[in-house]
């Protein structure tokens, strides 16, 4: 299976992503297609045995739309100098237009060369030229419209094509009857409905286009990030190139002031750097040979080389930006409601629509009369609002969360936040910092502690696991030579199996000593350690104890102040720990969490979230991503504290860029305002077509309330923009 996103033109609607999502859908190869209607592409996963990129293209063209190929980049569509001398010509020539039709109505003074009732022939021909001028502005909404309907997935180009070709072609039939005499008609001429129509439509679309640019800002400002430009280091000469000109392993030279071009590994001099842009780190980080570097990140005082390592789409920020548009591309279960509403929205207006223009022309024998009442009806029934309603307010929330170093990667994931009513916390690297430090050793070897720490730490360097963060730092400090381990076996929930010099080396907690049915003399050392609140490590050579070492963390900031706010919200917290039951306790009363569950493996985390989950509670569970794999994974909602780098590799549902539990209020903050603004959306959206479609039919005419097609298409403009504003409100929220 592979999965890819291409670029979509020629959407207005939901009713035109449904209608391309139902199609694909529906094709041999495709597992499963998601359309996104404000950020104009899709994401399709399909088989490559069956499909590829080009008839995955022509499907697309088949459904009435068009592929420009693959997504590569967030593009704002910002309206060009032409586009808006155009718009502002034909808002001139709408005016012009309303004056010469309307403008004897209103008592507005009369253009005796363009009198409708004394030179007729001249108004109407005036009307007709002008007319004409506002369909080929409007051919775009009429081609697709009709092209969509010929595939049988209608959208609101298609009730506004319907409507305005409709009242044209009964002008076109009203001007030859007046041209051969019947100059009576000239009042059942509609040719500036026709015109208004697609002038107020394109006015809705203008406003649109920038509304959407908007909600993208946050996302494309991660585009920017990076630099254009890099000095790469060929033959000790450095020579400037493009981005796309870099390789891997190639040498880069970052000076003071510049940015970093690509991920990558320095290998010569240091230098602090800002990383605030990902990790939320406001103080500048001091790296040197060795270090990693992130694309985006400012060199603030020192020159590096540093070697590349990861390029165009490997790199982090790509990472993040493919992370962020995959999700706006995933759908939320309120989406999906609206979804199907819209598509049975649209054929059913028409159905409407047709059958109210036979009861009206049944009863009053009026053509004209008729004829517009269903013009109308098509064209104050357009489900623009409907559509804008979640999708823009999804990708307004979802790039505010990646501005704040929160990345989600499915759409649901805001929805279902809001049902979080317990938060399980590992403990090592997530409620802690997991930068664990040496804080006490208890030797009862024949070696010295430097010896028997140089050993345990050529072994930890083959770990992933934070405690063995300690010992790799300690030997980084002291610089100590790495000794020769063999047979490396990681036990998970247990600790480390290796050999060195022959010897079977086993580092590990209390449960190891277990398994491997060790003697263990020393339990009053070990209570000893776990009052301090330290993490044990048994050291043990050939079947027999020979050292405990107590390892320290740190508790991270603000977490007490986190704990108390989630529980303000009735919201219970779980400490869920490998490390033994004393320690763990301690760090939970630092910190006010109640509820402790220690001594578990991964295996037995991830029991313990299933037994929440059957206790009728919705779980979120937050864990480094390392061994807490398992129980992310059976959470409702898993989330993982970080580094840039790791990202890509992440299998949680929202990753915490920024190393701050807060993260986790502003994530709950964002989901609750951002569903009450989806469903004033709804609300709005759909109290507008349940009052305007009435009014189009005509119900309040006995009360002197009626609309025509030109009053439509602006209610329907003023619909939108409701919505819009609405949706742009979430851009103010103050975390």
């Amino acid at each position: 299976m592979k999965k890819i996103i291409l670029s979509i033109d020629g959407m207005t609607c939901s009713a035109c992503s449904n209608g391309l999502e139902k199609y694909l859908n529906k094709q041999n190869g495709v597992y499963n297609a998601s359309v996104n209607l404000v950020m104009a592409n899709m994401t399709v996963e399909y088989d490559e045995k069956i499909l590829d990129i080009h008839k995955l293209e022509e499907y697309v063209k088949k459904a009435g739309f068009k592929s420009p190929g693959e997504f590569k980049e967030i593009k704002l569509e910002k309206k060009n100098k032409n586009e808006k001398i155009k718009f502002i010509i034909f808002t001139i020539l709408a005016i012009v237009l309303m004056y010469i039709s309307m403008g004897h109505m209103i008592g507005l003074p009369i253009i005796s060369y363009l009198e409708p009732h004394k030179n007729v022939n001249n108004y109407v021909i005036c009307l007709f030229i002008l007319t004409i001028l506002f369909l080929i502005y409007g051919y775009d909404i009429i081609k697709n419209g009709y092209k969509n309907l010929i595939h049988k997935t209608p959208n609101m180009d298609t009730l506004v094509g319907i409507g305005v070709i409709t009242s044209f072609l009964y002008s076109i039939y009203n001007m030859y009857l007046i041209f051969n005499g019947e100059t009576n008609l000239v009042m059942n001429l509609y040719f500036e409905s026709s015109a208004i129509v697609i002038y107020f439509i394109k006015l809705g679309r203008y406003i649109d286009g920038v509304s959407k640019d908007k909600t993208k800002e946050a996302i494309s400002k991660l585009v920017t990030i990076t630099p254009s430009k890099a000095v790469k280091k060929i033959n000790n000469e450095c020579i400037e190139v493009t981005l796309d000109e870099i390789k891997k392993n190639d040498i880069i030279i970052c000076k003071a002031g510049e940015k970093i071009a690509v991920d990558g590994e320095i290998i010569l001099g240091s230098a602090h750097f800002d990383d605030s842009f990902l990790t939320g780190e406001s103080k500048p980080i001091s790296k040197t040979i060795g270090s990693k570097v992130l694309a985006g990140s400012i060199n603030f005082d020192g020159y590096i080389e540093y070697k590349a390592e990861r390029i165009g789409k490997e790199s982090t920020v790509s990472e993040i930006v493919r992370l962020v548009v995959e999700a706006t591309n995933t759908k939320a279960p309120i989406s999906k409601v609206a979804d199907k509403v819209s598509g049975i929205f649209v054929p059913l207006v028409i159905l409407v629509a047709i059958m109210t223009f036979i009861l009206y022309f049944a009863l009053t024998k009026n053509f004209g009369e008729s004829l517009i009442t269903f013009v109308t009806i098509l064209v104050v029934a357009c489900p623009c609002s409907l559509g804008l309603a979640t999708p823009l307010a999804i990708v307004v929330s979802e790039g505010l969360c990646a501005s704040n170093g929160i990345l989600i990667k499915k759409s649901e994931v805001l929805e279902n936040v809001g049902k979080v009513n317990t938060i399980v916390f590992d403990k090592t690297g997530t409620l802690t910092y997991g930068k664990l430090k040496i804080a006490k050793i208890f030797n009862y070897s024949n070696m010295n502690n430097t010896e028997l720490l140089q050993i345990v730490g050529s072994i930890e360097k083959n770990s992933n696991h934070p405690i063995g963060n300690a010992f790799v730092d300690y030997m980084k400090e002291y610089k100590h030579e790495n000794l020769e381990v063999n047979d490396f076996e990681n036990i998970a929930g247990f600790g480390i199996r290796a050999k060195l010099d022959n010897k079977e080396i086993l580092l590990g907690n209390a449960k190891l000593v277990s398994k491997y049915k060790i003697k263990n003399d020393y339990l009053e050392t070990e209570r000893e350690l776990s009052k301090n609140g330290n993490s044990i490590i048994y050291v043990i050579i050939d079947k027999k104890i020979i050292v405990l070492i107590g390892v320290n963390d740190v508790v991270r900031d603000n977490v007490s102040e986190v704990i108390t706010e989630l529980k303000r919200n009735n919201i219970e917290t779980v400490m869920l720990t490998g490390d033994n039951e004393e320690t763990a306790l301690k760090i939970a009363k630092d910190v006010g969490i109640s509820k402790v569950i220690s001594n578990v493996v991964p295996s037995e985390k991830a029991d313990t979230i299933k037994n929440l989950k059957k206790q009728n509670k919705f779980v979120m569970m937050c864990g480094d991503g390392i061994n807490d794999s398992p129980a992310l994974s059976s959470s409702d909602i898993g989330v993982s504290v970080k580094s840039g780098t790791d990202i890509a590799m992440d299998s949680s549902d929202v990753i915490l860029t920024q190393n701050d539990l807060r993260s986790i209020l502003k994530l709950i903050y964002i989901s609750k305002k951002t569903f009450r603004i989806i469903k004033e959306n709804l609300f709005w959206a759909f109290f507008y077509n349940c009052l305007m479609i009435p009014i189009a039919i005509g119900i309040l005419k006995p009360v002197g309330i009626s609309i025509n097609p030109m009053m439509a298409s602006l209610a329907m403009v003023f619909s939108s923009i409701t919505v819009i504003l609405n949706t742009l409100r979430l851009k103010k929220i103050k975390l």
